[in-house]
């Protein structure tokens, strides 16, 4: 039996994608046009599977980050495009749209949102429990569904092996998309797509020294890349290949074009003490030769660096393992100096990072009205989330914008299918 409607009037809405936009605009529309016929279209077997794993499996759902001037400062790439969105549906909104639905939400000192429950299922549950209230039909294993538009600007979809469906609202929620696709809903509907690129990873490193500190980690590290703009800082983790943790997601998700072109072959430095300064470094040297002259300098480690990061920057630094306070010349000092403020760490590829793996690049943003998310080629054509060449820094900005791109297409279509 096809799921075709009636040509001239047709209040069907047809979602391409079950992820957190995808799944959020179909709440949305249903809620507002409760004898619409709302359908989610999801090729894999899973629903909302970003939503699943975010944040180690408890979800950053959100940045506890309420002005949207300040909110947009944290997407590399779409932020001028998110501003006026920001002031429509922002994280008070998501956090204000769980609760209201049973969830809590609790704000983290490092400025995340989870749910009280540090269980990503709430928030799974609450999505679905909300799409199933408001009569969404969710299908999954739809394959990759063929896209057309027929009279009177509807669009005929035929996922593969299912019963095609005529909608007049189209939204297209399908997430990162990848290089070379010509069969991609937003090309086939006359929309270009920037070149996606991997954002959010973490980085692989050629130095042996650095490598042996897995495990090791730094709560505050300041990290740049020479002549260039780009600097991050945050909490950094060595690992078995790299380095990884808030500061390095961060610095890929900004230079996330740069480094790709450069093949993820770079050096960047690391400054370990961010909050010092150099001449408070060498007046502690100085306290340390006249006060602590006997005791060996690795095992003196400057006051809040990790003892095992202490000993390799000491042995990069060039000084043999039994090396005393007393014994250190100013060479040392610059060197040991050097070493703490800006070590240099050659990049030699890059790890997708598990928990928010995302990409820039997608439909392009002239192309799209933000008011609505409505594209302005295509009428009755709409796209929210990581579809769009939009993409933040790590802590539930990603998130954030697939709520609220979410939310605006989801209004906009409601208000389209009740014009029919």
């Amino acid at each position: 039996m096809s799921d075709a409607t009636d040509p001239v009037k047709n209040e069907t809405a047809v979602i391409l994608g079950g992820g957190a936009a995808g799944i959020f605009a179909a709440i949305a529309c249903a809620e507002r046009s409760p004898n619409a016929r709302v359908i989610v279209l999801e090729k894999s077997p899973d629903l909302l599977a970003k939503v699943h794993i975010s944040g180690g499996g408890r979800c950053n759902v959100c940045p506890a980050c309420f002005e949207p001037k300040e909110l947009v400062g944290c997407y590399p790439r779409g932020g001028k495009a998110l501003l006026g969105a920001f002031h429509k549906f922002q994280p008070r909104d998501t956090v204000e749209w769980f609760e209201k639905r049973g969830v809590p939400i609790k704000a983290e000192p490092d400025g995340r949102m989870f749910p009280a429950s540090n269980n990503s299922q709430s928030i799974v549950h609450a999505l679905l429990d909300a799409a199933k209230n408001v009569g969404v039909d969710i299908r999954t294993h739809q394959g990759h569904p063929l896209i057309e538009t027929i009279e009177n600007g509807f669009f005929k979809v035929q996922p593969q092996g299912a019963s095609a469906i005529v909608a007049s609202a189209l939204l297209v929620a399908t997430g990162g998309c990848r290089a070379g696709e010509r069969d991609h809903p937003a090309v086939l509907l006359g929309h270009s797509l920037e070149p996606p690129v991997p954002s959010l990873f973490s980085m692989n490193l050629s130095d042996k020294w650095a490598k042996e500190l897995a495990g090791v980690s730094v709560p505050d590290v300041a990290l740049h890349m020479p002549s260039t703009r780009w600097s991050q800082g945050g909490a950094l983790l060595f690992t078995h290949a790299g380095i990884s943790g808030p500061a390095v997601l961060r610095l890929s998700a900004w230079g996330a074009r740069d480094f790709s072109n450069m093949g993820y072959q770079f050096k960047i430095h690391a400054d370990f003490l961010p909050r010092k300064n150099s001449d408070d470094i060498v007046r502690w040297f100085d306290r340390n030769r006249r006060e602590n002259g006997a005791k060996s300098v690795e095992s003196t480690p400057f006051n809040g660096l990790p003892l095992r990061l202490w000993k390799a920057l000491v042995s990069c630094a060039g000084l043999a393992v039994e090396t005393r306070w007393a014994m250190t010349r100013k060479e040392d000092a610059a060197s040991l100096l050097a070493w703490m403020k800006s070590a240099p760490l050659n990049v030699s590829g890059k790890n997708a990072n598990k928990d928010e793996f995302v990409t820039c690049g997608g439909v392009n943003l002239k192309e799209v009205d933000f008011r609505t998310m409505e594209s302005r080629i295509c009428p009755g054509l709409y796209f929210a989330g990581e579809v769009l060449d939009v993409d933040g820094i790590t802590g539930g900005y990603n998130f954030q914008a697939a709520w609220t791109t979410g939310w605006l297409a989801g209004a906009a279509m409601s208000r389209q299918l009740s014009a029919q």
